[in-house]
């Protein structure tokens, strides 16, 4: 009993030294014997199981037991369902990686009907994408930088290089090397074919508007099939489609394939790789190549890279096989013998599979 000291009043008591109703009344029926006969347990109508049961009664026999526990602990029910598949460890787990290669799109840039550069944004994401390309960096390690022959590739690199030494310093990183930034062709864009030669779709804006401008205002009669290539292609970009989807899926005789592109950044990453020992390469670049890329190796396409979004390509130990990385996707994708598929045989492509490149 408790008293309140101030009304002096009794308290209801708080504490339960008896057992729990539910306990009580169990052991209650525990105790008081049954009225009526028990059961055989063999008598045949019963269930097996049941008969098994009863046969036990009260004995207190040992627990069964399940791979050395007690059946009907939270243990032996984890035993019991455990799988029994043999799931082998990942790819990427067991082998060791050669080269990292980080094929990374341009930052925003001002527009792409000319060679305008990057906007004040563009620049802070290629800065704030290399920050962040710093935490891959080891002690002692090289990493190579190279980029596309654009003005927003070119500058998005600078940006990239500028916050990897950034953050080098800041992570306390043991001396890493960062190379200069170098122009690499096999990384450019995917080219369309022009009276002019094969151009990025880009630098070829300008032909395109001049000859356009000609046929709708003298009408010089039909057109000629780049011209309609190009601007179904500008056509859907101005309209605010995607024009990248558009030459992953409907082939063009005037645009240079999207597996061309493929095999030439293919191209581009083994030479890079067997030139230097930087084991990081980092590629400032365009997203339809990208894009092919990925959609190559996942099977599937994955959708257009944000910008300064990157495709991660692992070349494992061997050089026989790679690891794709995308979007939280991995695939593992063999490294392609580029001297033994057939070349290209299309004369305004040739320049792109030259045994020199």
């Amino acid at each position: 009993m408790t008293i309140d000291e101030e009304t002096g009043r009794t308290l209801p008591r708080t504490e339960r030294p008896d057992a729990p109703a539910y306990l009580t009344r169990h052991r209650a029926r525990r105790s008081v014997p049954p009225t009526s006969p028990s059961p055989d347990p063999q008598d045949p109508s019963l269930p097996l199981y049941l008969r098994r049961f009863r046969e036990r009664g009260d004995q207190h026999s040992d627990p069964v037991m399940y791979d050395g526990d007690v059946v009907g602990t939270s243990r032996a029910w984890a035993e019991v369902t455990r799988t029994k598949e043999l799931v082998p460890e990942r790819r990427d787990q067991l082998a060791g990686i050669d080269c990292d290669v980080y094929l990374v799109r341009h930052g925003e840039t001002q527009g792409y009907s000319s060679e305008s550069g990057l906007t004040p944004l563009g620049s802070w994401q290629a800065h704030r994408r290399g920050q962040e390309l710093a935490r891959r960096v080891f002690d002692g390690q090289r990493v190579e930088m190279l980029c596309a022959p654009t003005n927003r590739a070119r500058q998005t690199g600078e940006h990239l290089r500028r916050g990897l030494i950034d953050n080098i310093e800041l992570y306390g990183r043991g001396d890493p090397e960062v190379s200069e930034l170098q122009d690499d062709q096999l990384f450019r864009n995917f080219e369309v074919a022009t009276p002019d030669g094969p151009r990025d779709v880009t630098s070829a804006f300008r032909i395109y508007h001049r000859e356009m401008e000609k046929y709708e205002r003298v009408g010089l009669g039909e057109r000629p099939g780049w011209l309609v290539d190009v601007d179904r292609f500008w056509g859907i970009q101005q309209g605010g489609g995607d024009p990248i989807t558009h030459w992953l899926t409907m082939p063009m005789m005037y645009f240079e394939p999207p597996v061309s592109c493929v095999r030439r950044f293919w191209r581009g990453i083994l030479a890079a790789y067997e030139r230097t020992s930087a084991r990081s390469i980092v590629v400032a670049t365009h997203s339809g190549p990208i894009r092919a890329f990925a959609a190559l190796a996942m099977g599937y396409d994955p959708g257009e890279p944000f910008n300064t979004e990157f495709v991660r390509v692992r070349l494992l130990e061997g050089g026989v096989t790679a690891l794709v990385l995308y979007r939280n996707r991995v695939q593992e994708v063999a490294v392609p013998d580029l001297d033994a598929l057939p070349p290209i045989h299309d004369p305004r492509f040739d320049q792109q599979e030259g045994p020199d490149e």
